[in-house]
C-alpha cells in the first residue's frame, strides 16, 4: 500500500457526506428526482454515449477527493508515448503509412494506481458504494455492476500536469465512469466524437480526419469539479486536450465497473498506463476471450 497511510486509519466518511443526496436521492428508489436523473442519463447515453450528473459530489467532498489525490500523487506513473487511437506504439505494415492505424500522437499523462488508495478513504467510499453502482447500472441499462477487480485499474486517478495531454483514443471497456476533481485553468477539455465506429465498422476514414485536425462531429464537454460522467468510450473517439503550460493540473478520479465480477485488465494496456503488471494480470491473459474483433 502506498500513499502515506501508516498509523491509525481514520473513520470512513459517510456516503451521504460525499454525495448530494438532497439533489440526487440515489438511496431512495421511490424518489421522482432519482427517476428523473436516471431517465435523463439514459437519454443522453442513447443520444451520444455520454451522460453527466452535474454536481453529484458535494463541494466539500470534492476538496477531500483532491486532497487524497495530492497525497498520493508521488505514486503516479507518468509516461509519454506516441500512440495511435488503439494504444499501439509501432507502425503496422499491413496499412498505408498515412492510415489512421499508422497515425501517432503524443499521450503524456499519469495514473495513480489502485493499490495506492486506502480502504475507507473518501474516494474509495464513493467508488465502492453499492448505491452509486446501482444508480449507474440503471443509467446504462445493465442488471448490476461490480467494482472492477483489477488491483491497479479499479480505482484510479488520471493526472494531467501543465503541458500534458491525453490524445485521441478508444477505451477497451464498454463504458467509463469519471469524476472531475480539479479542472485546469486552460485546456484540459474533454472532447469526443460519438459513435465514430461500431462493432463491425472501424470507421477509419472518419477517425483519420479527426486525427488530422478536423472538428467535424467533435463535441466538447463543459465539466466542472464534482460532476460525474458516464461515457461509452469503446465506440467514441475521445481525448483530453493539452493542459496549458501555466495552468494548474487537471485531476480526475476514475471509477471502473464491470457487468461481471472478477474481471482483470489486459497486460499490454496495464503496462502502458501503470508501468507494471501483477501476477493477476498474467494469469487473466491466458484465459482472455475477446468480445469483438476491433483493433482495440
Amino acid at each position: 500500500m502506498h500513499g502515506g497511510d501508516a498509523g491509525t486509519k481514520p473513520a470512513a466518511p459517510a456516503f451521504s457526506a460525499l454525495i448530494d443526496l438532497d439533489r440526487y436521492p440515489l438511496d431512495d428508489h421511490q424518489s421522482p428526482a432519482r427517476a428523473q436523473a436516471v431517465a435523463d442519463a439514459k437519454a443522453a447515453l442513447v443520444a451520444d454515449g455520454c451522460a453527466v450528473i452535474a454536481g453529484l459530489i458535494r463541494p466539500s467532498a470534492v476538496q477531500q477527493l483532491d486532497a487524497e489525490i495530492i497525497e498520493r500523487k508521488h505514486t503516479t506513473h507518468y509516461s509519454t508515448q506516441r500512440i495511435n487511437p488503439y494504444f499501439h506504439v509501432e507502425p503496422n505494415p499491413a496499412y498505408p503509412s498515412d492510415h489512421a492505424v499508422n497515425t501517432f500522437l503524443e499521450r503524456s499523462s499519469g495514473f495513480i494506481p489502485g493499490d495506492s488508495w486506502r480502504a475507507g478513504c473518501a474516494t474509495d467510499v464513493v467508488f465502492r458504494s453499492p448505491v452509486l453502482a446501482s444508480f449507474i447500472a440503471e443509467c446504462l441499462g445493465i442488471a448490476e455492476l461490480h467494482c472492477y477487480a483489477d488491483p491497479l485499474a479499479g480505482l484510479t486517478a488520471n493526472i494531467l500536469d501543465p503541458g500534458q495531454q491525453f490524445t485521441w483514443h478508444f477505451d477497451t471497456n464498454d463504458f467509463a465512469v469519471t469524476v472531475l476533481v480539479a479542472e485546469a485553468d486552460s485546456g484540459g477539455l474533454f472532447e469526443y466524437v460519438p459513435g465514430i465506429r461500431s462493432a463491425d465498422d472501424e470507421g477509419f476514414d472518419a477517425i483519420k480526419a479527426v486525427l488530422d485536425g478536423s472538428r467535424e462531429g467533435v463535441r466538447t464537454l463543459e465539466l466542472r469539479p464534482g460532476d460525474l460522467q458516464i461515457f461509452r468510450g469503446r465506440y467514441s473517439l475521445h481525448r483530453v486536450s493539452r493542459v496549458g503550460h501555466e495552468s494548474v493540473p487537471r485531476h480526475a478520479a476514475i471509477f471502473a465497473y464491470t457487468a461481471e465480477d472478477g474481471v482483470i485488465g489486459r497486460v499490454e494496456r496495464t503496462r502502458q498506463l501503470f508501468g507494471r503488471v501483477l501476477a493477476e494480470h498474467e494469469a487473466a491473459e491466458v484465459d482472455r476471450v475477446r468480445a469483438d474483433a476491433l483493433l482495440d
